[in-house]
């Protein structure tokens, strides 16, 4: 059997063994980006500004396809909205009926006529979330306009659980600073997701059971 084939067969034993190490493998779409292979070297005719020059104040800023930099994760976000409406209308026709005549019979009562109408309705809604901490990411593409499209996750094993961190957006040369890090807040079309999975996730959700009658209720 192929060297190759024996690792592969090994890894796959190694796992079915122990499920834990399954859970250790980055999803695809955050999987670090590895560096592009080194390639021949452009010659360019004099000046400093030849291929590959970079400033001396960039420093050792993360710039390139694998670079790694770390996002401070600052969301913070709260809304609130509240209304209110409240309608009101007053009617009323009353006749005088004649004291003489076929129609002398009515009461002045009787063609009195009035009706009210209101209407009060109120509403409010309020929602505020937060999350803070760090999460380290690779550049992944380095776009014509200088703009870097960064992605990454963090996944923790704890003793209940596990929880996910995932990220990834595009990020400018110029908000990055000096020690690699980047505010959370600077990231374009940014798409952060935190998840849990495990005993204290299950309990904090309804039952499947539970989640059918909510849906098929009508109140």
């Amino acid at each position: 059997m192929p060297t190759s084939s024996f690792k592969a067969v090994a890894l796959a034993a190694l796992i079915v063994a122990n499920p834990a190490l399954a859970k250790k493998a980055p999803a695809i779409d955050y999987a670090p980006a590895l560096p592009a292979a080194p390639s021949a070297a452009v010659v360019t005719p004099g000046a400093i500004f030849s291929a590959g020059y970079a400033p001396l104040t960039s420093g050792a800023r993360a710039s390139q396809v694998g670079d790694i930099l770390t996002v401070v994760l600052v969301e913070r976000t709260q809304a609130s909205k509240t209304n209110s409406a409240k309608t009101g209308r007053d009617g009323g026709i009353g006749l005088t009926p004649p004291t003489t005549g076929p129609l002398s019979f009515f009461s002045g009562s009787d063609v009195n006529m009035s009706g009210t109408q209101s209407f009060t309705g109120q509403g409010a809604a309020q929602q505020s979330n937060a999350l803070t901490g760090e999460v380290s990411v690779t550049i992944v593409e380095v776009r014509p306009n200088g703009t870097m499209l960064v992605r990454g996750e963090k996944a923790l094993t704890l003793n209940r659980g596990d929880e996910h961190i995932q990220l990834s957006g595009i990020v400018r040369a110029s908000d990055i600073g000096p020690d690699n890090r980047i505010a959370s807040t600077r990231i374009a079309d940014a798409r952060i997701a935190y998840t849990g999975k495990g005993e204290i996730a299950r309990a904090s959700r309804q039952g499947w059971l539970q989640r059918f009658f909510s849906m098929v209720s009508p109140f």
